[in-house]
């Protein structure tokens, strides 16, 4: 039994890095292309505007380069994000938006937006916990950001449906991943930044933040919230490693990243890579997601229904934004 078709797109692109304007123009013309592919739903990577900051693995302290970065980040309320809000609207797609936010305090939060066919911000948050080294530029997100599952209404004989998006590793993390569930997803966008193979047995890198272990974490996700997962991903090609290297050491020593994919309700992978998975090809990934497939999984596991146990577990929330400044009687407490 087929029904209604959700036809979506999934980025796998490199950024023009530390360049605002120049990935701001790389997403517009990304999201027109997604449209005449006949996508109602984009997704891009985590932290694509303006790049994610990679050198941060191997030389965390570069106060010039974070300069660059904070001023290339993208603020919430201003032109260019109204210029993405003006294409998604223009082409009537669904865009999932990762992006480095800057302040007016020149603070940085890993963010992501969802922004509805009609142009509107229907959804902002931040990473929870920003991973390792990226709390040497990136700070904390509060209870707000557990708001992360909204209706779209995408029209038609498709309607309303609950997107919902998380970044990276926090698909590491059992409650916040359970909480999402809770919030009964039918999509749900994994933002990942480059991402390489692993190197093996031996390899003293973690199986975890390879390209075979974040797509593991989003079909473990698709498996267990019974929501179709777009794994999105970027790409780091020789320009970013020629803009990003610098004699303080090495971004990436080698192209690649890019392995987006879509995974169904059951876990399984719908479409096909890139090239044998070549990491370097740019370009997007469409898939038709029948949504009869996440009634059909969710008859067996809902583990937030009929096969959870509330009476003996259960997860409690704050979801209140937590202030610097807290205003009682009149004078200004910290």
């Amino acid at each position: 039994m087929s029904g209604p078709t959700l036809r979506v797109a999934v980025t796998q692109a490199e950024p023009a890095w530390l360049d605002l304007q120049g990935s701001v123009q790389k997403t517009l013309a990304l999201i027109a292309e997604a449209a005449q592919g006949g996508a109602k739903l984009v997704a891009f990577p985590e932290c694509w505007v303006t790049g994610y900051p990679g050198w941060i693995w191997t030389r965390p302290v570069d106060p010039a380069l974070n300069t660059r970065y904070i001023l290339n980040s993208l603020v919430v309320e201003s032109p260019e994000m109204e210029q993405i809000k003006s294409a998604a609207k223009e082409h009537g797609v669904c865009v999932a938006l990762g992006f480095s936010e800057r302040t007016e305090t020149n603070s940085l939060y890993i963010a992501q937006t969802l922004i509805s066919p009609q142009g509107e911000i229907v959804m902002k948050r931040r990473k929870l916990k920003p991973t390792h080294m990226e709390r040497t530029i990136f700070g904390d997100g509060s209870g707000s950001d557990l708001d992360n599952v909204v209706p779209i209404d995408f029209g038609g004989d498709i309607g309303k449906l609950k997107v919902g998006t998380l970044a990276c590793w926090e698909h590491t993390q059992p409650l916040l991943k359970y909480h999402t569930y809770s919030q009964a997803e039918t999509v749900h966008i994994s933002m990942w930044p480059p991402i390489d193979p692993h190197g093996g047995v031996e390899s003293p890198g973690l199986y975890g933040m390879s390209a075979e272990g974040c797509l593991n974490l989003s079909q473990i996700y698709a498996m267990e919230g019974g929501s179709f997962v777009l794994h999105c991903t970027g790409v780091c090609n020789e320009k970013g490693i020629s803009t990003l290297n610098t004699p303080g050491g090495l971004l990436f020593q080698t192209p690649g990243g890019g392995h987006s994919a879509v995974v169904g309700p059951d876990g399984r992978r719908l479409t096909e890579p890139f090239k044998e998975d070549d990491p370097t090809v740019e370009g997007i990934v469409y898939a038709d997601l029948d949504l009869t497939r996440r009634v059909t999984n969710g008859a067996f596991l809902d583990v937030v229904g009929h096969y959870s146990r509330p009476d003996l577990l259960w997860l409690g929330v704050d979801k209140q934004q937590k202030q610097c400044v807290v205003v009682k009687d009149g004078v200004q407490k910290p």
